[in-house]
């Protein structure tokens, strides 16, 4: 099972683009099918589809009678109806195993009518008498060369010659790609009828689901084969631009948000999207999405799993306490000494986080049934999940102390990477350029290797590729050229502004912008940043290093035009395409340029890192490091550096400056240091004299002052040069520590103390009753005191036990 639900990620998109754009469908019959023997063999037999030995061609005229033989021998009204009747479409790619033991039966038992057979059904395909299934043609049953070049000479020559022409013209075209469009638009043809002009967005998507189904490569020029057919007018106004635009599954509603994941009680399912309907309003997307996600899978799906038939929210204490033992494990896949990969069971970090949407779900129910109680009162049922249960108290001070340990791994390591990632760019930039300037076959030497020019074939034209001649290993120098650009700007822009990871993607050329000093009207270079996860738009000033980065990034994607191109974006968090824009991290990729994803980022980073040969003292694995650990990085080594924090929260972008605390590590020989140069400071600001050496009158005065400390009950911490405030009155005071031993001194005392205001009180003596009594409440304060310290209780008389039949 998949994480994101039952049914895998590429399924789902395939249906929803099937659902968007479906394909044209086959008529039950046309005129060219109903033609009669007769006029079908004067239709083949003249021009352009003669059959002959002309123009390369093996066709037979007994091929065709052959053929037109065994079709009349199935039931049916119509050639198409005959053919579907046969059920050679079943045999898929071996369909000629059928015929050769078909032909016996007629006498005709020579192999080359086989061949001679194949060839006719290709004409009849190309003169429409029948339309195979798309399925059926994917498998290779017909010949690539012999259908393309059957249906471009008698079903639409100007189409397939205007596709040929753009295929060997258009300059991100591979000729492998340009020949598999001319095939895979005449299996189109072949399957649905019309010219090139009538295929369709859902017969390009049935066919990439047909090749897929098949097993075959459909990446293998399928967004130069779309681009192709857009080019030549096959598609309407309203057809995304690129093949990425129909994979791409758009926001989905509560309903299928729930059903990725099979829930099979369907109340509940019912609840949960309703549930999800009353959030949408105030939720973006992508917190729908995740409150999908563990409502549906980490909550109900997994009680379904382990409780066949659940179908009530009210869960028994052992039923919700084993569902959160198993939600604290997640499982993870390893690879062992033996290199067999294996599952394990770790522990789930975000543990909490799982459990707080499923504790606000039966919250805000119980909160909404008050108001609309026939619709969510029925539901309204105790929490499974208590409140300390998603208190993050504890879980933020660990969450707090690993981020500080990562962050002091990778901050001294930091400048061995930018060094790594600079000298892999220039390494492979003049592999490159030694390599594009030796011709094929020759041996050249740069950057310290040794490497011989590849001699490539005629289909991997504008690569430039190298081999080892120790190894014989061949490498793309002009994809390891790319990345390593990529990694090393990454790197830089990363390092040098402590921005998200979706904020680098979104930088554009309108980013750089400019301020003139009001002052001197010098002209300061400003990055804009535009919202995203704060939805606040904020500016940072570009230093000079960073200047230079960015600067050698536009020099790279320029087009011919010296224009940064233009590229229209995918969300991947909200699910939604940005509008065209000019950014900065974009790469060519087929006829098309595109933006980087997070995903493509990380990777690079992954392979720069295994370069370096850093790795984590924890695990001695290759060090990792992710797009956010530079955002930290950053915020540590600036307030280290003297940045006021509240500077570097609004160069963040952070709401609350607490957030920018938190991502400071705070290092121990840094609050040793930090100790020390208060002390230096107060010291600074203090009369010098304070300081001197005592002499041995004072020196002796001190130690006095503990000596005289010691009174009759107990310690008193008045505090050194100060004076008694109570006159002695230790038993008022509150600097008094009683000693434990004194306790029966001091109950001595408070029994004296209340005898004396009995007496106070029979003679008539007021005044000294109130001292009296100030004294009296002092004594048993510190009697409690001692009690509370050293475990003294005081009894108490719970009568005699009776029975209810004494009472």
């Amino acid at each position: 099972m998949s994480e994101e639900g039952t049914v895998p990620a590429h399924v789902r998109r395939r249906e929803s683009a099937r659902q968007r754009f479906p394909a044209r469908a086959v008529a039950p019959e046309w005129p060219a099918t109903r033609l009669p023997r007769d006029e079908v063999q004067q239709l083949l037999a003249a021009p352009p589809l003669a059959l002959g030995k002309g123009d390369g061609r093996t066709h037979s005229a007994s091929g065709l009678v052959t053929l037109l033989d065994w079709l009349e021998g199935q039931p049916g009204r119509t050639w198409q109806a005959r053919w579907q009747v046969s059920g050679i479409e079943d045999s898929g790619a071996e369909w000629r195993r059928e015929i050769a033991q078909w032909l016996p039966t007629r006498g005709l038992d020579k192999p080359w009518r086989v061949h001679a057979f194949s060839s006719a059904l290709a004409a009849v395909i190309s003169a429409d008498l029948v339309r195979p299934s798309t399925r059926w043609l994917v498998t290779g049953a017909t010949g690539r060369g012999v259908l393309v070049r059957n249906l471009a000479r008698a079903r639409d020559p100007e189409g397939f010659a205007r596709l040929r022409e753009l295929g060997d013209t258009g300059p991100d075209v591979r000729p492998p790609d340009a020949k598999l469009a001319l095939h895979r638009t005449a299996v189109i043809l072949a399957a649905k009828g019309g010219t090139v002009t009538d295929i369709t967005v859902g017969d390009v998507v049935e066919l990439l689901d047909a090749e897929a189904a098949a097993h075959l490569k459909v990446t293998s020029g399928a967004h130069s084969f779309y681009y192709l057919l857009r080019r030549i007018g096959a598609f309407d106004a309203e057809a995304p631009e690129t093949l990425r635009g129909i994979r791409n599954l758009g926001q989905r509603t509560p309903e299928e948000l729930i059903d990725r994941y099979g829930l099979r009680c369907r109340p509940v399912r019912d609840l949960l999207v309703d549930y999800l309907r009353e959030r949408q309003p105030v939720l973006d997307y992508a917190s729908l999405k995740s409150l999908s996600y563990h409502l549906g899978k980490h909550f109900w799906q997994a009680l379904e799993c382990h409780h066949p038939g659940i179908d009530s929210l009210r869960l028994a204490p052992d039923v919700a306490e084993a569902w959160k033992q198993r939600l604290r494990t997640k499982p993870k896949k390893v690879t062992g000494p033996d290199g067999h990969t294996r599952e394990i069971r770790v522990e789930r970090i975000n543990y909490r986080e799982c459990l707080t949407p499923v504790r606000a779900f039966y919250l805000d129910i119980a909160q909404w049934a008050l108001e609309d109680p026939a619709r969510w009162g029925p539901w309204v049922a105790p929490c499974p999940v208590r409140e300390e249960e998603v208190s993050r108290r504890k879980v933020a001070r660990k969450r707090k102390a690993r981020m500080d340990a990562r962050t002091r791994e990778r901050l001294p390591v930091l400048p061995v990477l930018t060094r790594t990632v600079d000298r892999r760019r220039k390494d492979a930039a003049a592999l490159l350029e030694t390599a594009r300037q030796t011709p094929p076959g020759q041996v050249f030497t740069a950057a310290g290797q040794e490497l011989a020019r590849a001699v490539v074939p005629h289909g991997a034209a504008g690569k430039i590729w190298a081999e080892d001649p120790a190894t014989g290993k061949r490498r793309d120098l002009s994809l390891e050229e790319e990345r390593a650009f990529w990694t090393w700007a990454a790197v830089e822009v990363l390092r040098a502004t402590g921005i998200r990871i979706e904020e680098l993607l979104e930088l554009s050329h309108h980013s750089l912008i400019q301020y003139r000093l009001p002052t001197t009207g010098e002209l300061v270079p400003l990055l804009q940043i535009v919202p995203s996860k704060t939805d606040t738009e904020r500016l940072l000033l570009v230093s000079p290093e960073l200047a230079d980065v960015l600067s050698t990034i536009i020099r790279r994607i320029r087009d011919a035009s010296t224009a940064v191109p233009l590229v229209r974006s995918y969300d991947r968090t909200e699910c939604t395409w940005r509008e065209q824009a000019p950014l900065l991290f974009q790469r060519r990729r087929g006829t098309e340029n595109r933006g980087f994803t997070d995903e493509a980022v990380r990777t690079l980073l992954a392979q720069a890192l295994i370069d370096t040969g850093l790795a984590d003292p924890a695990t001695g694995e290759p060090l990792r490091y992710t797009p956010h650990d530079f955002r930290r990085l950053f915020v540590t080594d600036a307030i280290m550096n003297g940045l006021p924090p509240h500077i570097a929260q609004v160069i963040c972008g952070h709401k609350n400056i607490d957030t920018t605390i938190g991502y400071k590590a705070v290092y121990p020989a840094e609050t040793i240091e930090a100790h020390r140069a208060f002390i230096a400071r107060r010291r600074a600001s203090r009369p010098s004299e304070e300081y001197r050496i005592p002499t041995e009158e004072e020196w002796d005065a001190f130690l006095a002052h503990f000596e005289k400390r010691k009174v009759s009950i107990g310690t008193c911490a008045r505090a050194f040069g100060s004076s008694c405030i109570h006159e002695h009155a230790c038993v008022r005071c509150s600097l008094l520590r009683p000693d434990p031993a004194q306790r029966a001194r001091l109950a001595e005392i408070r029994d004296n103390l209340i005898a004396r205001i009995a007496e106070a009180e029979r003679e008539g003596w007021l005044g000294e009753v109130e001292g009296l009594q100030i004294s009296l409440a002092g004594a048993e304060e510190k009697l409690c005191q001692l009690d509370q310290a050293h475990g003294h209780h005081t009894p108490v008389d719970l009568g005699i036990p009776t029975t209810r039949g004494d009472r």
